[in-house]
């Protein structure tokens, strides 16, 4: 029985893996590739900014390079932290973090994997989801500011073996030691959930029309989601059995918002006050958004 069982787990999970493996390794090829060469250059371009007459429109460039940016959030926190000591709008410096927390170039291919609309939906949600967060700041602490970097300093850069073929292998390296595990454990959660969960009643709960499925979907993006390579294969399996793009994009915006790691670098700088009126927002804008997609649908 044990065995029987195994096998049919080991066909999921080795099914799944060759649909995904490619997109996961394009995904890190990238992601290496613009943090050896375009990191400094998009870090850059947002200070840059700083010199520019663009009031509230920064947002916007802002939010992109945001996305752009390949750094996690304990990495963008001490870059952010030298951009405001340099006199950096805190709304700019929220569409910025927000949409780096969201998205970035690795998973952005990752992503692909789940289908052109499913792309296409994470891409909008996080870009208006940045963009949000700038003109919230903008209008409700125009007057006061919003973070405390206080203690946080800009980080050495670890890209810099004078050997670019080197440099580049090793940053491949620390995104494979960074993501492979959770990769693999994502995996084999889609193919327990392939084996024992009835694709009917899971239609059912996250289906489209659904939105009790959007708000159950932004619920559980706040424990389960870990890396966003690893939720990948759970999100094509679960978009597979019926889940609507609208549960689908709630999902993708509270995992990685919600993500441990992040939330403990946010509480830094946030404080507490700050920190509550974050998880509203994150959960706010989830569920908005999914609903809107599911209106559109």
């Amino acid at each position: 029985m044990l065995k029987r069982e195994a096998v049919y787990i080991w066909y999921y999970f080795s099914v799944q893996f060759e649909q995904i493996f490619s997109y996961w390794v394009c995904g890190m090829a990238i992601g290496s590739f613009i943090s050896v060469f375009c990191k400094n250059k998009i870090h850059n371009l947002f200070s840059a900014m700083q010199g520019k007459r663009l009031s509230l429109f920064g947002i916007v460039p802002a939010c992109i390079l945001g996305i752009a940016s390949p750094l996690c959030m304990y990495g963008t926190i001490p870059i952010a932290a030298s951009f405001s000591e340099k006199g950096m709008r805190d709304d700019w410096l929220a569409s910025f973090m927000m949409a780096s927390i969201l998205l970035n170039p690795q998973l952005i291919i990752y992503s692909s994997a789940l289908g052109r609309n499913a792309l296409i939906v994470r891409l909008l949600s996080c870009f208006f989801c940045g963009i949000t967060a700038g003109l919230l700041i903008h209008f409700f602490y125009n007057e006061e500011k919003f973070f405390d970097f206080t203690g946080f300093y800009e980080t050495a850069n670890r890209d810099t073996d004078p050997n670019i073929f080197l440099r580049y292998v090793k940053s491949f390296g620390r995104n494979v030691k960074a993501t492979g595990l959770w990769f693999l454990i994502g995996i084999l959660l889609s193919a327990l959930f392939q084996r024992y969960v009835p694709a009917e009643g899971f239609a059912r709960l996250f289906g489209r029309k659904n939105g009790f499925g959007v708000l159950m979907a932004a619920t559980i993006g706040v424990p389960l989601y870990v890396c966003g390579g690893g939720t990948i294969p759970l999100l094509q399996q679960w978009l597979a059995d019926g889940m609507s793009m609208a549960s689908a994009a709630a999902f993708m915006i509270t995992g990685p918002a919600t993500k441990i790691t992040n939330l403990g670098a946010l509480k830094i700088i946030l404080g507490i006050r700050h920190f509550k009126l974050y998880i509203i927002f994150v959960i706010l804008y989830s569920l908005i958004n999914g609903l809107i997609i599911d209106l559109l649908s």
